[in-house]
């Protein structure tokens, strides 16, 4: 399976605000919902190319180190995780 990653692209002279979303697969350009939140805007966004690619499941999102964006992972299954980090260790 391959994350997905969001990333906001400001407005220009030609276009309006909008989020590329991509991964290995494919990338798409989603137009900027200012009815939304920036959060709920990325979630969005990965949620329409998780869907045009039929990667149904449960989402997990994180910040890209570079505060433009975000990665989404899919869990292979509800209860697995690829790690745990454990307070104290």
């Amino acid at each position: 399976m391959q994350a997905i990653e969001t990333k906001y692209y400001g407005p220009t002279n030609y276009r309006s605000s909008r989020i590329r979303v991509r991964c290995q697969a494919r990338t798409i350009f989603v137009s900027w919902d200012h009815a939304l939140g920036v959060e709920d805007n990325h979630d969005a966004a990965a949620r329409t190319l998780a869907e045009k690619l039929a990667w149904f499941g449960r989402w997990f999102s994180g910040a890209l180190a570079d505060g433009s964006g975000n990665v989404y992972v899919r869990a292979m299954n509800d209860n697995a995780a690829a790690f745990v980090v454990e307070a104290g260790e």
